[in-house]
């Protein structure tokens, strides 16, 4: 990889257990590779002190990636939901330096998250949080999967304006331009690489580079490549954002070094962040 090719890793959860014992070494590994930004994602109230101590370490670090913080109550975990945990969010936005709100959205892959008084519960997280993004004027980081036409009701019915990252994006070519129209970018992760996942690159195809920002989702979404690896097998890392990029310029027919550049350029939109 071209150590001079700039990459940010625009959803992380490189705060959890899994990296307490090598934080240190992989955010330096990282950094070598050219990742320059990443983002620390929230999802569970029980994890917000360690998500801000997480990320006020890390900008300690010499050599390392600068890292952004994004808190915010996921969608998949809603019976671990508490209404009061909603201060707290908005007590962080009001106290540290948050780049966006993340990640929020709709989760209808298990069962029970279909039923009517679950699926409403999440509704109403989802709805508060845009309206808590709204107020603060931040971007949100979207974790939408099986409810697309319902996220994005949602978004218009807020009128919500600050754009952001669709994570990890599962839809189809209308709901990403549905997305895309109301300002956000479509986030790519390492599934990318899967020469199985022809939704996914039919839609980058479609609606092109300038839509597009780069993800691990460390530690889950391993690039296939790198699940070859025994050492590398369970566990994704901010240091695999390289094969993405990879992935990603081999869809599109077009080298990194120029892929790389429009990515940075699309982050640093999305996120509202000084290109530097």
């Amino acid at each position: 990889m071209n150590s001079a090719i700039k990459l940010f890793d625009t959803h992380t959860h490189f705060d959890v257990p899994d990296f307490d014992h090598d934080r240190v070494q992989l955010a330096h590994q990282a950094k070598a590779v050219g990742v320059e930004g990443l983002v620390l994602i929230g999802f569970l109230h029980s994890r917000f002190t360690d998500l801000i101590e997480t990320q006020h370490f890390l900008n300690q670090l010499e050599n390392a990636p600068k890292s952004y913080l994004a808190p915010g109550l996921h969608p998949f975990f809603i019976d671990q939901h508490e209404t009061h945990f909603l201060h707290d969010l908005e007590q962080i936005l009001r106290t540290e330096d948050c780049v966006a709100v993340g990640e929020i959205g709709l989760d209808t892959f298990k069962k029970e998250h279909k039923q009517a008084e679950v699926f409403q519960k999440q509704q109403d997280f989802f709805s508060t949080q845009l309206e808590l993004a709204q107020r603060f004027e931040k971007p949100v980081l979207l974790h939408i999967l099986r409810s697309h036409a319902d996220a994005i009701k949602i978004l218009k019915k807020h009128k919500f304006q600050h754009g952001g990252i669709a994570h990890a994006f599962s839809g189809g070519v209308q709901e990403a331009k549905a997305l895309i129209a109301m300002g956000f970018k479509i986030g790519v992760t390492g599934q990318i690489t899967n020469p199985n996942a022809k939704k996914l690159h039919s839609v980058v195809q479609e609606i092109g580079l300038e839509h597009l920002v780069l993800e691990t989702d460390c530690p889950d979404m391993t690039p296939l490549c790198c699940q070859t690896s025994h050492e590398r097998r369970t566990r994704n890392t901010p240091v695999n954002l390289p094969y993405v990029l990879d992935g990603l310029a081999q869809v599109l027919d077009m080298p990194c070094e120029k892929l790389a550049e429009h990515l940075w350029l699309n982050t640093m939109q999305a996120l509202r962040l000084e290109n530097d």
